[in-house]
């Protein structure tokens, strides 16, 4: 027998030869009473005793709580991992029933299921139901935008005269740096690989023609959606998803003011009034570009060049360039718009709408594009 008691509780291990060890339990069994820890009454089982039984005496329990539930629950983990079996009849029917319910908590199904890789068919059923689901909230959107011009040009659209302004300074003068220098670069790089080409056939001097339609009717235009994608198109859908994050859409809603005519209205008119006139200042700087290779590597002279590109360019050229800047300023601003619409509640959503609103512009541009391209050669313009 070991006794192993206190002033208000007090435990009886009492071991026999048949390999029963009959513990006796009596006093307050109190979570303030500082009662023992299971392990140091599972180290007073020394392995010579050949204990294969716990049983419990609780006739002299006075009173107990949810301590002596953590001492047992915890001493029959440690019987279990011994083989030892350990009898609960002795204990009170309340401290029974409430190890049973902790012991009865069923697994969870998440826990023991194993991760399973869906087949070819099931992957590709569901990217179609997302293609479809994005699909229709892309219609959604842009119908709503339509029906908001229509506002707009009726004069019922509700929006603030300083936000438009604000949003064409940004997306016209400030972006006026970066399209320079792209502009200017790529009208240098078209000239150079022209002119290395040309100049085995003593034509120099078609370099006028090739820089000038090449940015007139494509790269010019072409460059600057992509610039003003990457830089206005992504910022559009960083601040719709902020304010998304913010609920500060959903509270614009609630005050009766729509997201489309406040939010959307006045980013998509910025956009399409600046695309052109950026477009037409990104033909220019291209031209230059070209100017400044054909004069410092082909020994044209500037009047020689650009009366060379006064007679390779027609009204028609610069009217395809400008139809597609108007078209491609509405692509990147309905792209970052919607990005920005479908945020989601976290600051890692608005960072994947930018980047999403980004690569939706650019390829739907290119897209639009290789269509107008199409378009144009069978009409003829």
């Amino acid at each position: 027998m070991m006794d192993l008691g206190s002033h208000s509780w007090d435990l009886e291990l009492n071991f026999s030869t048949t390999g029963t060890l009959l513990i006796q339990i009596s006093g307050s069994w109190k979570l303030q009473n500082h009662l023992p820890s299971s392990i140091k009454v599972f180290n007073q089982i020394k392995p010579e005793n050949f204990i294969q039984r716990i049983a419990f005496d609780s006739k002299k329990l006075a009173n107990w709580d949810t301590g002596l539930l953590t001492f047992i629950s915890s001493l029959n983990g440690q019987c279990l991992n011994q083989g030892i079996v350990m009898d609960l009849q002795g204990l009170p029917a309340g401290v029974r029933r409430l190890l049973k319910l902790a012991s009865a908590v069923p697994e969870s199904k998440e826990a023991s299921k194993t991760p399973q890789t869906a087949s070819f068919f099931t992957r590709v059923g569901l990217a179609l139901i997302q293609f479809l689901r994005a699909s229709k909230e892309t219609l959604e959107f842009i119908g709503e935008a339509f029906l908001t011009f229509l506002k707009f040009f009726t004069g019922k659209a509700r929006y603030r005269m300083s936000d438009l302004i604000l949003t064409i300074q940004e997306c016209g003068a400030q972006a006026l740096p970066i399209v320079s220098l792209i502009s200017l670069l790529v009208g240098l790089i078209l000239a150079f690989v022209g002119a290395v080409q040309l100049k085995q056939f003593g034509a120099q001097i078609y370099v006028a023609n090739l820089v000038g339609l090449g940015m007139v009717r494509e790269m010019g235009t072409m460059m600057t959606a992509v610039i003003m994608a990457g830089r206005t198109g992504a910022a559009f859908a960083a601040q719709l998803g902020t304010m998304q994050v913010n609920q500060e859409i959903d509270a614009l809603k609630t005050l009766g003011i729509s997201p489309m005519e406040f939010l959307v209205l006045p980013r998509m008119i910025a956009l399409m009034l600046m695309m052109p006139l950026l477009c037409l200042y990104s033909d220019l700087l291209g031209i230059l570009g070209g100017a400044l290779v054909s004069w410092g590597m082909l020994d044209i002279s500037l009047i020689q060049y650009f009366n060379q590109t006064q007679g390779a360019i027609g009204i028609n050229d610069f009217l395809v360039g400008l139809i597609k800047s108007v078209i491609f300023g509405v692509i990147v601003a309905i792209s970052g718009c919607l990005r920005g619409m479908q945020c989601g509640n976290s600051s890692s959503a608005v960072g994947n709408s930018a980047t999403s609103a980004v690569v939706t512009a650019i390829v739907l541009v290119i897209v639009w594009d290789a269509i107008f391209a199409i378009i144009f050669n069978i009409v003829d313009f």
